[in-house]
């Protein structure tokens, strides 16, 4: 990334206009970056409605140095009952289809999972789609957090599992309550930001709590959690945070789950 300054001698008042320029979100992303949040296997979810859709997306996510996308379809009772055959199946449709338009990515599936009433009993009846490893994206509600919140990431551990958080700074119950992020991760919760968070796509708490977050070095991982054009369109937005530094470093530890198929 580059730093842009304007600066004078002429004289000592024209030294304080000093300025950095805010980077559009696009030019943070290096090549060869691995995204870790996206709805990209259509017709499962919120995201791609078809495979015209997802393939657009995917090229277009190329372009801008996305060259390994683990996509990550909702699980979410009573609204979309995923399972792991009908993801890995739609995974190996997308994957195919990637290869045959000879496109320079890879894409493998995981899933997000939504801690709720009904969690536990999932995880109990079937392995849970993993990052990498034993990593696992869970997400809360947006309205309030689970009553059985700890209790949930307890047993994902208990069961071999390490929770990543999707979108922390979204969950603004816990907004001017950054003991509560830290007490998660002492427990053993990793972080993923939301890069649209950092545009101010999501509202302006949204991105003071990802302004926040990052400050305190909270953030582990970043996901584009790309759904639709519009969230692609955003990437050419300037990235509105104070510091620039935590991000980069945040979106640099992305290459933990490099992988090629």
């Amino acid at each position: 990334m580059k730093s842009y300054f304007i600066t004078s001698t002429r004289s000592i008042p024209m030294f304080f206009e000093i300025f950095k320029k805010k980077p559009l979100l696009k030019d943070l992303i290096p090549n060869n970056f691995t995204d870790i949040h996206s709805h990209l296997l259509w017709g499962l979810d919120d995201g791609a409605k078809t495979e015209t859709e997802a393939l657009s997306l995917i090229t277009q996510m190329n372009s801008l140095g996305i060259k390994n996308s683990i996509t990550t379809p909702h699980f979410i009772s009573n609204i979309w009952e995923n399972s792991n055959d009908t993801i890995k199946n739609k995974e190996i449709e997308l994957q195919s289809k990637v290869v045959s338009l000879k496109l320079n990515c890879n894409i493998k599936a995981a899933a997000e999972y939504l801690i709720d009433a009904n969690f536990v009993a999932k995880m109990n009846k079937e392995p849970l789609l993993t990052l990498k490893e034993d990593y696992v994206l869970v997400e809360l509600s947006y309205s309030n957090p689970p009553i059985n919140l700890k209790e949930c990431l307890y047993q994902m551990q208990l069961n071999g599992y390490r929770p990543i958080m999707a979108h922390p700074e979204r969950y603004l119950y816990y907004a001017n309550r950054i003991s509560e992020f830290k007490h998660l991760k002492h427990i053993g919760c990793l972080f993923q930001l939301n890069l649209l968070s950092t545009t101010g796509y999501y509202g302006k708490e949204v991105l003071q709590l990802a302004d926040e977050l990052l400050s305190n070095n909270l953030i582990d991982f970043v996901g584009s959690d790309i759904h639709n054009q519009n969230h692609l369109d955003y990437f050419k937005n300037k990235v509105l945070i104070k510091k620039i530094a935590p991000l980069q470093e945040a979106i640099d530890r992305n290459s933990f789950f490099n992988f090629t198929l």
